[in-house]
């Protein structure tokens, strides 16, 4: 096996040690050019490892960089850049890379190609590498066993896609939108149109592929209970890099009924949305109605339009009886609603029931890029109709900032909310999404739009959870928090991290301080992991037990 040249090999360490924002030319060659050999010596000579490894002076970089990008925000020339782009194709070209980042003390971002609202996965402000997940993208359906193996970079239309290959009464418990992408969407916990019926995504995991930090690719028996649990909702980025996941596929009937209802304040909206809180959380577990706010323009004036969008998993005349006797206000009928096979709900969702064919669930590039941020609440009581005016009118005030009303209730209410990390389970009725999206660049813009969303999710306080204000590791939002990845470690994750997991948060960083001691699978709201003095604390009271009992 080729060995590293020593003294080359501590020139790069002390490069990146001590140039935190800028590196010059020749190091960055020199760090291409040592991560290379270390790839070399890791992996066999038909890898042609030099073809996966795209560093800024490849005529490639910038379109495989970009491919991914699903935020306007960070592909700036401001932003800053990774030094290298790795882009495997094989299992052990991944293990390879996990030590060579490691060895040359280079943090390693993951990206799996999904939504990633803050960049987490694709931007650092030290030197890094991306580790580029998007060739993994294998997807397959046991529909005998109803089981899937899903690599980490497929995206949920992919996944959809290809169990209806195999069946048209089978589905997958995730996302809406077909462009997400599954390593995020399944290691953060997961939702979509038939939560309620059938809880989170990761309810639905049986088994998983893991590299850790020694580069040891692990399955649920090898890898233990404790991180097993842990990338089931605790975000796989912090305990290693995921490379499938075992599912299990869920029964949905022949044909399903969607619709979309709008209406707006002159309409009855408060008392529709009102009412919206007392039904949809409560209803047949088999409805899913999301619901959108949005401050529009209407005759000439701003108004609030509230948008009811629906899956159900029944028929038409079924779900229309249901409404009217439980929901009479929002004067659903038959014609309002459309029947179809449950894949083609897929496509309506994304709005693309124009025609389109379900092989566009297979094109990545459909996500349309903008500038946008996104922010979360959990809310467990009603707000009340006079709470809701005044909402509407500072939504109306501020102009751009819309709300999403996702319900609970369902199978969210029969697990446990210490079953896997996620901890939001009984007792919300819905999560609030924030989003404020716009398409020109530019500081104003950015600062005008960024201080909208920020003032609302503030003059929402009173009406959402407290200690903690809860938030959704899907919906990452670095407001509420970053990872210093100093001697403050542990506490500037704990900031954040009781807020997306509650008292979940203190297993998480077990779980990280046995599998990754050294902190290297780190980005700005990974998990920390306990300081040198808490675990020695912890480890006396454990040896004490020991003793107790012997």
């Amino acid at each position: 096996m080729e060995k590293l040249n020593p003294l080359l090999f501590l020139s790069v360490i002390v490069l990146l040690l001590h140039v935190p924002n800028s590196i010059t030319i020749s190091s960055r060659e020199t760090t291409h050019e040592t991560f290379l050999q270390c790839l070399r010596s890791h992996t066999s000579p038909q890898d042609q490892v030099s073809n996966i490894v795209y560093a800024q002076t490849n005529a490639s970089y910038a379109s495989i960089l970009g491919a991914y990008v699903r935020n306007a925000r960070f592909n700036t020339l401001s932003t800053p850049k990774p030094l290298l782009i790795v882009t495997p194709f094989s299992e052990h070209q991944v293990q390879a890379t996990v030590v060579c980042a490691k060895s040359i003390g280079l943090q390693l971002k993951i990206r799996s190609g999904g939504h990633d609202f803050e960049g987490a996965s694709y931007v650092s402000q030290v030197p890094f590498a991306i580790l580029d997940m998007f060739n993994f993208q294998n997807v397959n359906v046991d529909v005998q066993n109803e089981v899937a193996v899903i690599q980490a970079g497929a995206s949920l239309g992919q996944v959809y896609y290809r169990i209806w290959e195999k069946s048209e009464v089978h589905a997958f418990a995730a996302g809406a939108c077909p462009t997400i992408g599954v390593g995020g969407h399944l290691s953060g916990g997961g939702y979509g149109n038939i939560i309620r019926k059938y809880g989170l995504t990761i309810d639905h995991v049986v088994d998983a592929k893991i590299v850790d930090v020694r580069g040891r690719i692990l399955d649920k028996e090898a890898m233990g209970e404790d991180l097993f649990w842990a990338i089931r909702g605790g975000g796989g980025a912090s305990f290693g890099v995921i490379l499938s996941y075992t599912v299990k596929l869920v029964p949905v009937p022949e044909k399903v009924t969607v619709f979309l209802v709008d209406n707006t304040l002159d309409q009855n909206v408060t008392d529709i949305v009102f009412k919206w809180q007392h039904v949809a959380p409560h209803t047949d577990d088999r409805l899913f109605m999301r619901m959108t706010l949005q401050p529009v323009i209407s005759k000439g004036k701003k108004t609030i339009r509230a948008s009811i969008k629906a899956l159900f998993l029944g028929s038409a005349n079924e779900l229309v009886t249901l409404l009217e006797k439980e929901f009479p206000l929002l004067g659903l009928k038959k014609e309002n609603c459309k029947e179809m096979r449950w894949i083609d709900s897929v496509l309506w969702g994304m709005n693309s029931n124009n025609g389109s064919s379900l092989d566009a669930l297979l094109d990545r590039s459909r996500y349309s890029i903008y500038f946008n941020k996104i922010k979360s609440d959990y809310v467990e009581t009603p707000i009340s109709k006079d709470g809701l005016k005044w909402i509407s009118k500072k939504m109306i005030e501020l102009g751009n900032t819309e709300l999403i009303f996702i319900p609970y209730g369902g199978k969210m209410n029969e697990v446990p909310s210490d079953a896997t990390p996620f901890p939001h389970r009984a007792g919300n009725l819905y999560k609030i999404q924030y989003n404020v999206s716009w398409l020109e660049p530019g500081a104003d813009a950015e600062k005008n739009l960024m201080g909208q969303i920020r003032k609302l999710y503030s003059y929402m306080t009173p009406f959402v959870s407290k200690n903690p204000r809860r938030a959704f590791l899907n919906y990452r939002d670095l407001d509420i928090g970053i990872n210093s990845h100093g001697k403050d470690n542990f506490e500037d994750g704990k900031v954040f991290g009781i807020k997306y997991f509650d008292k979940n948060f203190e297993r998480l960083v077990k779980v990280k301080t046995a599998i990754d001691p050294d902190n290297f699978f780190w980005n700005e709201q990974s998990i920390p992991k306990l300081p040198a003095i808490k675990q020695q604390v912890e480890n006396l009271t454990e040896k004490r037990q020991i003793c107790l009992f012997i």
